[in-house]
């Protein structure tokens, strides 16, 4: 019990050490720094920084005002602190932003090289206050990434806080943490719609870093979790925020070469964008939840749980594919990742597109291990028969984005090259008449279809198609009108697929085998079958 006691002691005195507030404070203007919003005030300011760092840390302090500056480059133990009513502003200028070179390689070096704010292989560092930083985006409004710096860029720093602040109009990404240890990001506004790629925020091949009490609204992606190198995006935790995008709100790549492990996205509000038109995207956003691995890497131990989502195209999309592109120059092109131990449940989703949510994986490399549980998802609808029968394209080495292969001939779930997928009480609703399936899964094993609720549209097709389906079980099921039949089911593949404990009276057929599913592929028991 001792050594209990004295363990939590030595883990909270260190909790204190890191979150405790530096004791001395330096004024910006006590080097000279004008709070005009006219005169440059990176080297007052810099000489600030440089003179907190030498006293052995504390806070640098923006008392109200517009503090007009290039780079700031932060020192170890630095708190950057603005009060209410001081902006940060960006120079309009590009040559206020040298480039800053960084030890760490990854495919970022192909990006912009310049920030605002600077900082690399320091620790202990934070940025805070209720005050604002302005990128002043709207002067570099050229598409070519040269010459449009982050708002903050932070390589391989440890223990970092961001906290309290308005984050708006980067030229570039608003925040890149690149190789961060022990990031802590809580209670931000961002707005960043003023150029192209405005992210809200780059989370880059960083451990340990915990994201709350957010709003994010951006025309490029809201929350972007990225591995541009060797090193995985791992023990992430995403919680209590309000995402809106013109693009993804929450995604996971597109670039994936170290991975993603141990990632949690919990207790969020994700919307179509209110405020803006888009630069990038779609006005409504193209999905809510964009899990991808593409270039390598491991994407393992996801879980989702408990969002609401209005108004996007799509609410989910989940890809493994095959661009390989390596994240140095001349680099070895990497091998197929994984996807692997996901789980998404109690998701809420109204108002969504026509196009439907896609599971793919790749013909030889699965997608393994996917559970989607207490889902209640509601679509645009008002698709057709040619949509239902337009053949997929594989499109392995393509960019990822929830449109990639078109409308889906399933208006909820579209699953292919996946084996271990669980659907447990999902609700699908369409608010225009859909003659799609409601379900298509293609080269599936292992599959289970729970409590599956999909409404019945006039002359609908089958409510479930499966097509070389191995080792499958349908149970619970119930049909929310007549339809002609349940299931098709086709593939010389198809086998042990099982029906059990299914209410099919509204059917008029359970099951329709293609010519080339074999005899004896299917079997049932305990249903409640057609009359």
């Amino acid at each position: 019990m001792s050594k209990i006691v004295t363990a939590l002691a030595v883990f909270t005195g260190f909790a204190l050490a890191l979150c405790a507030a530096p004791s001395r404070v330096f004024d910006v203007r006590d080097a000279g720094a004008t709070a005009d919003g006219k005169t440059l005030c990176t080297a007052a300011i810099q000489q600030t920084i440089d003179r907190c760092a030498a006293a052995g840390g504390g806070t640098v302090h923006f008392p109200a005002g517009t503090y007009l500056s290039g780079t700031i480059v932060l020192k170890s133990h630095v708190t950057l602190h603005l009060e209410a009513g001081a902006t940060l502003l960006g120079s309009r200028d590009p040559r206020d932003y040298p480039p800053q070179v960084t030890a760490v390689r990854s495919y970022t070096d192909n990006y912009v090289r310049q920030a605002l704010i600077y900082a690399d292989n320091v620790e202990r560092i934070a940025l805070e206050g209720a005050g604002t930083i302005d990128g002043n985006g709207g002067a570099f409004k050229w598409k070519e990434y040269v010459n449009r710096p982050y708002a903050i860029r932070l390589v391989q720093c440890r223990d970092i806080r961001v906290e309290g602040l308005t984050l708006r109009d980067s030229a570039m990404w608003m925040q890149h943490y690149l190789a961060c240890d022990r990031l802590q990001v809580r209670g931000l506004r961002v707005f960043n719609h003023i150029s192209h790629n405005n992210d809200g925020i780059d989370i880059d091949g960083c451990h340990d870093v915990t994201v709350s009490d957010c709003v994010f609204d951006s025309d490029d992606d809201a929350i972007c979790l990225k591995s541009t190198l060797d090193r995985a995006c791992e023990n992430v935790t995403v919680t209590n925020c309000v995402l809106s995008s013109h693009c993804n709100a929450f995604k996971l790549g597109t670039e994936s070469n170290g991975g993603f492990k141990n990632i949690v996205l919990s207790n969020c509000v994700i919307l179509s964008p209110r405020f803006s038109k888009k630069i990038h995207g779609y006005d409504r956003g193209l999905s809510a939840i964009a899990l991808e691995s593409v270039d390598g890497g491991h994407l393992e131990n996801i879980v989702i749980n408990n969002v609401a989502i209005s108004g996007v195209n799509v609410p989910l999309f989940l890809r493994l594919g095959n661009r390989a592109r390596p994240f140095t120059e001349n680099g070895p092109k990497p091998e197929v990742g994984t996807f692997r131990n996901v789980t998404i449940s109690d998701i809420v989703a109204t108002g969504t597109g026509r196009v439907g949510c896609s599971i793919t994986g790749l013909p030889d490399h699965f997608v393994e291990n996917v559970t989607l549980a207490r889902l209640s998802l509601e679509f645009e609808g008002g698709g057709t028969a040619a949509m239902m029968g337009k053949p997929v394209p594989e499109r392995a080495d393509a960019y990822p984005e929830s449109r990639m292969f078109g409308d889906l001939p399933a208006y909820a779930i579209y699953a292919r090259h996946v084996r271990g997928l669980k659907i447990s009480d999902v609700r699908v609703a369409t608010l225009q008449a859909d003659v799609r399936h409601a379900l298509v899964c293609d080269d599936v094993r292992e599959l289970e279809v729970g409590a599956l609720s999909a409404p019945v549209a006039p002359r609908a097709a089958a409510i479930v198609r499966f097509t070389d389906v191995a080792d499958a079980l349908v149970r619970d099921c119930r049909l929310r009108g007549e339809v002609e039949l349940f299931m098709k089911l086709d593939g010389k593949a198809s086998s042990r697929v099982v029906l059990l404990n299914n209410d099919l009276t509204m059917a008029q057929r359970s099951v329709e085998c293609g010519a080339d599913a074999p005899t004896g592929a299917w079997r049932a028991a305990g249903n409640l079958m057609p009359r």
